[in-house]
């Protein structure tokens, strides 16, 4: 039976439901829970232009990805993005931006201490930047996870006026199944994929490059699943040159809305944070530059990310420092900075961390050795458990 509905250039069309036929032989229409397909024509959708934030770098209602190596500043030069847009600042390229207000929600860096002195020290305006706090469930707060809370966030963030951009840091929280798998992947990021179109902002998501995948395709380095690469719209990345007094690049890897070519160079420096006796990370952007993404992230040196063992050690170090941490979390943020499984249980070794039941029936997890104590769980079965 047709039925007649208004499309998105506001003609109406008559859309056609299939009929359903029971076992008996009958025919009756299709019924309020029988599924429909509605097909309608081209001329039912009114043509509109890709709708700038930031002209070629920054789009509505599209994912973008921040990809780059540990110490290259993605998160600095979000909150300096950020920064711009709540003031109307400048681009790098000289263009002013529209002002407007930034949602942020972080897995790794704290608020209070290292966010916030960002964004003042970029001169941002901090009544424009809002933070995902957590969430209330059964009147109980909870942290917010990106991997299942989306929808949720949008109903939230509709609440903000002149949203421009959100950023997700790390985005891989965002996947609850594996990451490094397509098909996972692309329903994991379809919620945020999602949120930019509903909420009608740019989405920032920051990522990392695999660990010793210097000189290959620029999307084949971002940390995971290809799927990342693929399903963001623009994909940026930041390169540390071999030359230590040289500047850092931001390069434009792919973009499916404009050029994918060229970028700028950048460089990190301690500001002062306004009304504070303290400095916080800020980016001074440089010249711009000309070139493929791979031709101006040639610029690293060999295996660009170093030894792959000592970098997991490093990262254990960092994320046991403050005390034990659940097994589950570790492999999770291990996965977030581009470390593999194998190298991650090499680095618990040398380093002696320990293992250890959390609970009766709980799941496991490692802390820094004390003088003699030697390690008393297996790798193997705490995968079995967790």
């Amino acid at each position: 039976m047709p039925r007649s509905v208004v499309g998105p250039g506001g003609g109406r069309f008559e859309v056609y439901e299939p009929t359903v036929t029971p076992l008996n032989g009958a025919s009756r229409p299709g019924t309020s829970s029988s599924p429909s397909v509605e097909i309608l024509p081209a001329t039912a959708f009114t043509v509109e232009p890709i709708r700038w934030i930031w002209s070629n770098w920054l789009a509505r209602g599209k994912l973008h990805l921040l990809a780059g190596a540990p110490g290259t500043g993605k998160t600095t030069i979000g909150i300096s993005i950020a920064a711009t847009i709540t003031t109307g600042g400048r681009w790098p390229d000289g263009s002013d931006a529209e002002q407007g207000n930034v949602l942020i929600w972080t897995g790794e860096d704290g608020i209070a201490d290292t966010l916030l002195p960002r964004l003042l020290a970029a001169g941002g305006d901090p009544a424009r930047v809002h933070f995902v706090s957590s969430m209330q469930e059964h009147g109980k707060p909870r942290p917010f996870d990106p991997a299942t809370g989306m929808p949720d966030l949008v109903k939230a963030a509709r609440k903000l006026s002149d949203l421009k951009l959100v950023i997700l840091d790390p985005v891989v929280a965002a996947v609850s199944g594996d990451s490094h798998k397509n098909t996972e992947t692309r329903r994991g990021l379809q919620p945020v994929v999602d949120l930019a179109d509903q909420l009608d902002c740019a989405v920032l998501g920051i990522t990392h490059l695999s660990k010793n995948t210097g000189g290959r395709e620029p999307l084949e380095r971002v940390a995971g699943s290809i799927a990342f690469g693929a399903v963001a719209r623009v994909v940026l990345a930041t390169v540390k040159p071999a030359d230590t007094e040289a500047p850092r690049r931001l390069v434009r890897a792919k973009s499916n809305l404009g050029p994918d070519t060229g970028g700028f160079e950048y460089t990190l420096f301690g500001a002062p944070v306004p009304d504070q006796e303290f400095n916080a990370q800020r980016v001074e952007w440089g010249e711009a530059l000309e070139g493929s993404a791979r031709d101006l992230m040639a610029v690293e040196r060999p295996d660009d990310m170093g030894d792959a063992l000592e970098d997991a050690e490093e990262f254990l170090l960092d994320i046991l420092a403050a005390g034990p941490v659940a097994t589950k979390e570790i492999r999770k943020a291990a996965q977030a900075h581009g470390h593999k499984p194998r190298t991650v249980d090499r680095a618990k070794q040398t380093l002696n961390i320990t293992a250890t039941k959390v609970g009766f029936e709980g799941g496991w997890a490692w802390k820094l050795p004390e003088p003699n104590n030697a390690k008393y769980a297996n790798t193997d079965e705490e995968r079995q458990h967790d």
